[in-house]
């Protein structure tokens, strides 16, 4: 009599299908949201496309390569990719080194080869605390020293990126570490003390500078301010207007024809709420919310199978890729002020898209080598009966 072999998967389906399919869906709304704009500069409509497209390959290279590593490999080397992260920060506001673009200094490379800095130090950094929770996880609980230290390299990343100037990033990475210290179980008055401090310095940093105070007021009433630093919001709040339930239509889109700056970038997610309407925005929201929470549950059985710093970082992961997209998403619906945040996996940026690819690299290794643990651990319960 023969019997089935049964095959065992070994990473998470719905994770790779949620990845893979907002990806389409982004190049599909790329290409839609900035054919006139590639046409105008490139002579060429397909520009932004073809250059989307030749990332995503380079990503998926990237991604077949990261997923053999092992991760004994991304924790010996957190404090190194941190090192490299804070030099290329203070690099990137040299004159000469770092490259300005929309008036931030935020570009570091030679020639058309270019890296967005603030897109590395969100990834160093989790790896980097992550690990360092699960080393000082005991005197984490105990001394407010040892929760200290990592609150002090997070305020010199959080002042190196206010100087290109980048708020978003920073409230990002601020985020993405409060959550992270609160998994790992700190004290209810030191994580409450540390939420007070952000807070108050958030607000302060908002309301000191100029352009940000600007682009709040704009946020509060855009409608009073439509043709200067409300004008981005107004333009996208109409997409949104014209979207209805069913949208105008894939490629109908009026307010990308030069109306809404940025339509393939930051306000993507308005290009797609206009031509694909509510339906549209619920299937994104549901493909990010489903992301989320397999990452969550890879980073749960990260830990359950004793492999604790991988599932911080898969924790870490999660918040960051959650929160830039609840971020860009609320921006782009007139919920939250104006940030500079892309779409994770979806809106155009070549940084952006090859560092989300390392990301969901690892965190296939770290579901893989979990799941791998876990049959090992089986295989060696049921010989022992």
């Amino acid at each position: 009599m023969k019997t089935k072999k049964v095959t065992t998967i070994m990473y998470d389906k719905y994770f790779v299908f949620s990845a893979i399919s907002l990806l389409i869906i982004g190049l599909i709304m790329i290409t839609s949201a900035s054919t006139s704009i590639s046409q105008r500069l490139y002579h060429q409509p397909l520009h932004y496309f073809y250059s989307q497209s030749a990332h995503v390959f380079l990503g998926i290279l990237l991604l077949l390569i990261v997923i053999r590593i092992n991760l004994k490999f991304w924790h010996q080397l957190n404090k190194p990719l941190l090192l490299i992260g804070l030099l290329l920060l203070i690099m990137v506001l040299i004159p000469g080194i770092g490259h300005q673009a929309n008036g931030s200094m935020r570009w570091i490379g030679v020639g058309p080869i270019r890296l967005q800095v603030s897109e590395f130090i969100k990834l160093a950094f989790v790896i980097y605390l992550a690990n360092y929770l699960t080393r000082r996880h005991q005197e984490i609980c105990k001394k407010p020293s040892e929760f200290l230290k990592p609150m002090v390299i997070l305020g010199i990343i959080s002042i190196l990126l206010l100087k290109e100037p980048n708020f978003g990033t920073a409230v990002v990475i601020i985020i993405t570490a409060m959550s992270m210290l609160y998994l790992s179980g700190v004290r209810w008055w030191q994580f409450l003390g540390l939420l007070i401090l952000a807070v108050l310095a958030l607000s302060i940093l908002a309301i000191s500078s100029p352009y940000r105070m600007a682009r709040l007021t704009a946020f509060l009433n855009p409608w009073a301010h439509q043709f200067n630093s409300g004008y981005q919001l107004t333009q996208s709040l109409i997409a949104f207007g014209r979207g209805s339930i069913f949208g105008v239509g894939l490629g109908s889109s009026i307010q990308k024809l030069f109306y809404l700056p940025e339509a393939h970038t930051d306000f993507l997610f308005a290009v797609l709420a206009e031509e694909l309407g509510l339906i549209g925005i619920l299937t994104v929201i549901v493909l990010y919310t489903l992301m989320v929470v397999r990452i969550l549950m890879i980073g749960r059985r990260a830990q359950l199978a004793g492999m604790h710093a991988s599932g911080f970082m898969a924790y870490g992961f999660a918040i960051w890729v959650g929160t830039q997209a609840i971020i860009n998403m609320g921006v782009n619906s007139g919920l939250l002020p104006t940030k500079g945040l892309t779409l994770p996996l979806m809106s155009y940026g070549g940084s952006s898209l090859l560092i989300t690819f390392i990301v969901i690299g690892i965190l296939l290794r770290i579901d893989y080598e979990a799941r791998k643990k876990g049959i090992i651990r089986e295989q060696f319960r049921k010989s022992l009966y």
